[in-house]
């Protein structure tokens, strides 16, 4: 029951509240749509931690999307052999991983330790910095720790094939019962995220402005001399 629970019933909750969070809250609270800027509080330490999560994360994102969403015959099939796949999410992931962490414990350092930073954060702003930090903390213990100590173990036999399952409404709790804890750590904390982000400044990722897009001027207001 609690394997059922925690990789079949939890994931689908968090998926459901994902998007049932993000409609809500669009429809009901469109004026927070946008995170509250703390940019002209401290701005070094922003803009070096917001720089390096964000050369992180997308490689980062782009590794889990391959790693767990495309089958590994399917790769061999391509030509890329289990080495060469072995090297670059090791190396690869595990250089990204590591940028994305620095990032976000320069970010987690300034909200927690800068007063005038934490007086603007509300309880959501801290609870997710702490979990976003925590994920990317898990991911690189699983890919670098629990690798080097547990070779024989092939996340792309267990978790992949669960998580693929997840999606095609073919769920299957029992690829995760011999995963290492801390993949399963970070698996549980990646779903969880998701849980929380339509309630928190996380939405406003989904922000772009397209109403600039196209615009060919800009407007200046001339101020005239007395």
């Amino acid at each position: 029951m609690i394997e059922q629970f925690l990789w079949v019933i939890f994931p689908y909750a968090c998926i459901v509240i994902f998007i049932v969070g993000h409609i809500f809250r669009y429809r009901t609270d469109q004026f927070s749509w946008t995170a509250k800027s703390s940019e002209f509080i401290e701005k070094k330490q922003l803009m070096l931690g917001s720089m390096l999560f964000h050369i992180g994360i997308m490689p980062v994102i782009i590794g889990h999307v391959v790693g767990l969403g495309i089958p590994a015959s399917w790769m061999t099939a391509m030509g890329v052999s289990e080495h060469l796949y072995h090297l670059g999410a090791v190396y690869g992931g595990g250089l990204f991983g590591v940028i994305t962490l620095v990032g976000m414990l320069i970010l987690t350092s300034r909200r927690f330790t800068i007063r005038s930073v934490r007086k603007l954060s509300s309880a959501s702003d801290l609870v997710v910095n702490t979990l976003l930090l925590f994920i990317v903390f898990m991911g690189m213990y699983a890919t670098l720790f629990t690798n080097a100590v547990q070779p024989e173990f092939d996340y792309r036999e267990t978790i992949s094939i669960w998580f693929r399952g997840l999606f095609i409404l073919q769920p299957d709790a029992s690829f995760m019962r011999n995963v290492p804890v801390s993949f399963k750590i970070h698996a549980l904390t990646g779903f969880a995220i998701f849980a929380f982000w339509p309630f928190t400044r996380l939405v406003h990722v989904w922000s772009v402005p397209l109403n600039y897009i196209g615009r060919s001027y800009i407007l200046y207001r001339r101020h005239k001399s007395s």
